[in-house]
């Protein structure tokens, strides 16, 4: 197959992902905009408390990751008995995992008065991160079975659940942050129970479709407990540690760098939140097809087909590339209209404008990365990306930005031009590890 024949199965394979992604994420795009309406405060408290909520979460994603090639490679080799183990033994690890993370939220709690950040902000923040920790759970079990879906290249179902989740979600949102039909006024922590509510409701739908699904019934026994393997159980934890470790770094530098905007203030941090919230739809759109990388690449492991493979995956690169252009341009000419969607302050807006100029540089760079460290995961290469992202952003990107930012006294550019500078790096190291790895098949 030629480069370009593979544009339309990678598409049809890749945008209900995308579209589940981005539905995913639109949760807290929706929580940002309506938390925004009540004030700059309530809107810098979300920022605040989702860095402590969305690092282990990100954790979380990145281990339940491990269930997708390994499903993928056996569908490939026509093996249902590992396609059946992966369910069984990814769902204990999964949901292990997820009460590991709730526990470790709820013990950071005493720490966050001592992070510099105005007291209002912490006061505000620690309900609701208390809150929506609780949602990781439900996450993980509907990362168990959506992997596990997209494994066997099944992703429409996904992306139905996530879309009305998060109707749902934005519904309660507006029934419990702002006190309609009855239910009491909640402010931020309403919006931390809906989420918490739209999160159960999409893990049992998602579990329900996979036990009943006429698709899946030549796997059902995956769902019976016991006669566990620790092989397998290790190999998965070898995939998906170093895979969830890779988020951590990468959304621990976006996390730390939302502390040193609050050292700048509520004003700046609020807007850093708005600007993070946009960059992040776009992220989620490619982190979409870079999941499909990881199917697409994982079921021709299986089969044995390098050419197919390495095809398949440049051409979701470029795929990445021209929707990322798309989303820099929408940055630099919406860098006013967007963050007037969040809240009418015109301070926080007039710094998110020059925040988005910068993070419309960055969209290229930020999209080659996450398609391929995706292709990568298609081939179980998990622990040399994840050392490229710490190195990137941690030995690299956060110095560079304080440096910029304090001792340069450029404020929030200096930080964002910072973590633009770890995503060119990490996208760049990402790209010739895979072309030197798929080469030596």
């Amino acid at each position: 197959m030629s480069y370009r024949s593979h544009i339309r199965p990678n598409f049809l394979l890749a945008y209900p992902i995308m579209l589940s992604m981005l539905g995913q994420v639109m949760t807290g795009v929706a929580d940002s905009v309506m938390i925004g309406w009540t004030g700059t405060t309530p809107l810098a408290a979300s920022s605040f408390a989702n860095i402590f909520f969305s690092i282990p979460l990100f954790f979380g994603i990145g281990v339940s990751y491990a269930i997708t090639p390994l499903v993928a490679q056996a569908e490939g080799a026509s093996d249902a008995g590992k396609i059946i183990s992966t369910l069984k033994n990814g769902s204990l690890i999964n949901i292990v995992t997820g009460f590991i993370l709730v526990g470790l939220i709820f013990s950071i709690e005493p720490f966050m008065h001592f992070m510099g950040q105005p007291e209002e902000v912490v006061t505000l923040g620690i309900p609701y991160l208390n809150i929506i920790a609780i949602s990781i759970i439900p996450a993980m079990i509907f990362q168990t079975y959506r992997q596990f879906a997209e494994g066997l290249q099944r992703t429409r179902m996904a992306m139905i659940i996530v879309v009305g989740s998060n109707l749902l979600n934005i519904a309660l949102n507006y029934v419990l942050i702002f006190g309609k039909y009855g239910f009491p006024l909640l402010g931020l922590n309403g919006a931390g129970w809906a989420t918490l509510i739209a999160r159960v409701v999409m893990a049992a739908s998602m579990m329900l479709y996979i036990y009943y699904g006429r698709k899946f019934q030549a796997y059902k026994s995956g769902f019976s407990i016991g006669n566990y393997s620790r092989v397998l159980i290790s190999k998965m934890l070898h995939i998906g540690l170093p895979a969830g470790s890779q988020f951590i770094f990468e959304a621990g530098a976006f996390g730390f760098s939302a502390i040193m905007m609050g050292w700048l203030g509520t004003t700046t941090l609020a807007a850093h939140q708005i600007a993070i919230n946009l960059a992040t739809i776009s992220y989620m759109t490619t982190s979409g097809m870079g999941a499909a990388a990881t199917i697409r690449v994982g079921n021709f492991w299986g089969q044995k087909n390098r050419s197919n493979l390495r095809a398949a995956a440049f051409t979701m690169i470029g795929m990445a590339g021209a929707l990322m252009l798309a989303w820099a341009m929408l940055f630099v000419f919406g860098r006013h209209l967007l963050p007037s969607l969040y809240i009418d302050d015109p301070a926080v807006i007039e710094i998110t404008a020059t925040l988005l100029i910068i993070a419309a540089f960055f969209q290229l760079s930020d999209g080659m990365q996450v398609v391929t460290a995706g292709a990568l995961r298609g081939l179980q290469d998990v622990k040399v990306p994840s050392l490229l992202v710490f190195i990137s952003y941690w030995v690299i990107a956060l110095p560079l930005g304080y440096w910029l930012a304090f001792s340069l006294a450029m404020g929030a550019n200096g930080i964002w031009i910072g973590l633009s500078v770890g995503l060119t790096l990490t996208a760049t190291a990402m790209v010739v590890r895979f072309n030197r790895l798929s080469n030596k098949l």
